[in-house]
């Protein structure tokens, strides 16, 4: 039998599940695009003033590591969208490898792949009809950015090389996924790697564009993001570099096709350790297996957060030696919304990181999804097991581990910041404020995840898309001129910008209060559902 039979009927059923989701996607990607561009062009009318918005950017490491270098500082098209070029390759390349891990790892966890392998189905098709959708949706994604740019005002070359570099990130970390499916047994597994592949190439990346004396910058060529930055749009396209990102994945699909070959449907190449014949006594209660589904991911995750925070302290702690120029100075106390120099930098931070620790809890949240599709929720509430405790296990470790890790990178970055700037005792308790004043938020974008649950299940990934729409607006509605009541609707606008900001206890508690409302929605709506 052909290995590769039945991927075109693999690939029509994947198209019909996403009609839905990969639209949207694509209409969040193009509209963050032309409206940064759109916006940028109305704002930079003088070309002085352009130039120096540029100058500003690359005089700040600290901007240079979140964002990346413009490479053209008198390019309008370069400057237009520095925050997206990084950043936007980071989520493109989320996008990309999370389609192929949907379509091939959790239609095996499922079971759905097996009963598809009992009619005509090649060896192959699995994997090569995940990687035709996810390949598919990036270069549409890449190729309507690139009109949409041109459409905006911006130069047709520079948007069709912007457009490419969106896609062939893509198109990399879609390779990523499809090696990782093969490793990891489960879909939570599989997604949890390839975003350790991509928070490793963007670090590589921000390490190699922030080298003040070029010493470094090599380590962006060691990075698919870095691969796509140096395509350089707008500022001297460099259309061979688009190759590497090609051949990358050339490589780990030969790498993923020969790894299918030694493993049985179902499995991955490494294996869960088989647990003892009897369960401990700490296993007794819905809770404890909770924690022992979740602990793993939440070990790593805090791991990252606590390197995360001690970073963002070491950078604070000599933000202010590196900002010279008064309008750089007033860029960065704008991004943080407080007086301070450094205070600006570390609120700013401690509000990319609060967006970070809600990943984790949208994550962990669905886990009661495929506890449900893998059928292993309804053995479980056969027993004594009451759906409010399982549901309530699940959530509280979703609640409490966001609340661990913003509090893990708080400590980090005080303990950091206090060190390098002599006052230990003050910043440690700062800095842990500042961190915790995000969980309401965090919160909320999870207790949205709870009430899809509970009410529509199958749309459950919708938490995903919301996530998203927050974390755009946050990013880029000032820059759109978005309505203030649309900024408004993202939870994150309402944080206090600490430390050094004003704090104020209404928006805390109205968002903690509409976190809890929606959560207790989330168990009213499960209670009354079928499960499955």
């Amino acid at each position: 039998m052909n290995d590769f039979v039945g991927t075109g009927t693999l690939v029509r059923l994947a198209l019909r599940r996403d009609r839905i989701l990969i639209p949207i996607w694509i209409l969040v990607f193009v509209i963050t695009a032309a409206g940064s561009a759109k916006a940028s062009i109305d704002l930079y009318s003088d070309q002085n003033a352009l130039v120096e918005a540029a100058r500003t950017s690359n005089a700040s490491p600290a901007l240079v590591s979140l964002y990346g270098r413009i490479f053209d500082e008198s390019s309008l098209g370069a400057v237009s969208l520095f925050k997206l070029t990084a950043f936007g390759a980071l989520l493109v390349g989320l996008l990309g490898g999370m389609l192929v891990v949907r379509h091939t790892r959790s239609e095996e966890e499922s079971g759905r792949l097996e009963l598809l392998s009992a009619g005509v189905l090649g060896r192959y098709a699995a994997l090569a009809s995940a990687l035709i959708v996810s390949g598919a949706t990036v270069i549409v994604l890449g190729l309507l950015t690139a009109l949409s740019l041109v459409g905006s005002g911006l130069d047709t070359k520079g948007s069709l090389a912007f457009g490419l570099m969106w896609a062939a990130a893509g198109l990399a970390f879609a390779g990523v996924a499809a090696v990782t499916s093969q490793v990891s047994e489960s879909a939570r597994a599989a997604n949890g790697l390839t975003a350790i592949v991509l928070g490793v190439a963007y670090v590589l990346r921000a390490i190699g564009d922030s080298s003040a004396d070029g010493s470094t910058q090599w380590v962006s060529w060691l990075s698919p993001i870095g691969w796509a930055q140096q395509v350089r749009p707008y500022a001297g396209e460099r259309w061979a570099v688009l190759l590497l990102p090609l051949a990358f994945l050339a490589l780990l699909i030969t790498a993923a096709t020969a790894l299918i070959r030694r493993r049985d449907l179902g499995a991955g190449l490494v294996r869960p350790r088989p647990g003892p014949p009897r369960a401990a006594k700490s296993l007794r209660s819905p809770l404890a297996l909770a924690w022992r589904l979740h602990r793993g991911s939440l070990y790593a995750w805090g791991f990252a957060f606590l390197l995360l925070g001690l970073l963002v302290g070491n950078i604070a702690s000599n933000v202010d030696g590196f900002v010279t120029s008064d309008s750089a100075k007033e860029m960065v106390q704008k991004l943080g919304g407080v007086e301070g120099i450094t205070d600006a930098f570390l609120a700013t931070e401690m509000g990319m990181v609060g967006l970070l620790a809600s990943a984790f809890g949208i994550q962990a949240a669905l886990r009661l999804r495929s506890e449900e599709t893998a059928l292993r929720a309804e053995p479980l509430l056969a027993t004594g097991v009451t759906r409010a405790q399982w549901l309530a296990s699940h959530v509280l470790m979703a609640l409490l581990g966001t609340g661990v890790l913003i509090l893990v990178a708080g400590l980090g970055s005080g303990i950091s910041s206090g060190a390098s700037l002599g006052n230990l005792g003050r910043q440690v308790p700062r800095m842990i404020g500042a961190a915790a004043v995000q969980l309401p938020a965090i919160w909320l974008v999870t207790a949205l995840v709870v009430v899809l649950f509970g009410l529509a299940p199958k749309l459950v990934t919708g938490g995903w898309v919301l996530y998203g729409v927050f974390l755009l607006i946050g990013q880029f509605g000032e820059i759109f001129n978005l309505p203030q009541w649309m900024i408004n609707l993202s939870p994150y606008d309402h944080t206090p910008r600490l430390p050094g900001g004003d704090f104020s206890v209404a928006p805390v508690l109205w968002l903690t209060a509409i976190a809890a409302a929606l959560t207790i929605a989330g168990f009213t709506t499960f209670r009354r559902r079928d499960i499955g």
